[in-house]
């Protein structure tokens, strides 16, 4: 049974640093990357990496956020810094299988940063 845990969510000042990290268990996903939702918005990209390490960006974070993953551990990490108040919202980790065509969400985790 696939189960993605995150962690690592909270209030951060703007210019702050945080650090969000989701573990999957169950199999090696295509794909993982991290989506963020605020009020009356679409869950958007964020960030997302596959297996072989490749990764995209939304525009909105290019150059303060990174993404990262330990296939070994079966982990992706999302380095956030120069946070903004435009990042505040739900995030969400998420692990594609392009074999099996699923998608699997974790439960998310709020990221606010006060200005």
């Amino acid at each position: 049974q696939v189960q993605l845990v995150e962690s690592g969510g909270g209030l951060v000042q703007a210019g702050g640093s945080l650090r969000l990290s989701c573990a999957a268990s169950g199999q090696l996903f295509s794909m993982m990357g991290w989506y963020r939702q605020t009020p009356g918005k679409q869950r958007e990209l964020v960030a997302a990496i596959t297996r072989i390490g490749t990764s995209n960006y939304a525009d909105s974070v290019k150059g303060r956020f990174t993404i990262s993953r330990d296939n070994a551990k079966n982990t992706v990490t999302l380095q956030m810094n120069g946070l903004k108040a435009e990042d505040t919202g739900v995030y969400y980790c998420k692990a594609v299988d392009y074999i099996r065509r699923l998608d699997y969400w974790g439960q998310g985790t709020q990221v606010t940063v006060s200005s």
